[in-house]
């Protein structure tokens, strides 16, 4: 795994963690939720998460309250240290990355850089 002795990879809020059991729980097929970063925007990254089907043995494996994460190789040294959060009030809900390796976020907030 990536993490340091002091510092989890990844980790889920209580909150987190309920709407993952949740949203897995629809999906028979899925073994995790798989996060990534990606090129994108105009700051450079974006965070990305989908169901993970499978592994591929290539992942860093975060378990945290009763969640299984799966972290593509690539984001893993852009994730060390986020909480993983979800928000929720009357206009919007979304998962919400605090992220302690970013130095900037374009005006939207959709997307960061390191």
């Amino acid at each position: 795994m990536f993490a340091t002795p002091d510092k989890k990879l990844l980790s889920l809020t209580d909150r987190a963690a309920e709407r993952v059991k949740a949203l897995m729980a629809q999906n028979a097929d899925a073994v995790g939720l798989k996060v990534g970063v990606k090129m994108a925007g105009c700051s450079g990254f974006s965070y990305t998460m989908d169901y993970a089907t499978e592994t591929t043995g290539k992942e860093d494996v975060v378990e945290d309250k009763g969640v299984r994460l799966l972290i593509e190789p690539s984001a893993a040294m852009f994730l060390l240290g986020t909480e993983l959060d979800w928000h929720e009030d009357r206009l919007e809900s979304r998962f919400v990355f605090n992220n302690p390796n970013v130095k900037g976020m374009c005006g939207c907030g959709e997307s960061f850089t390191v």
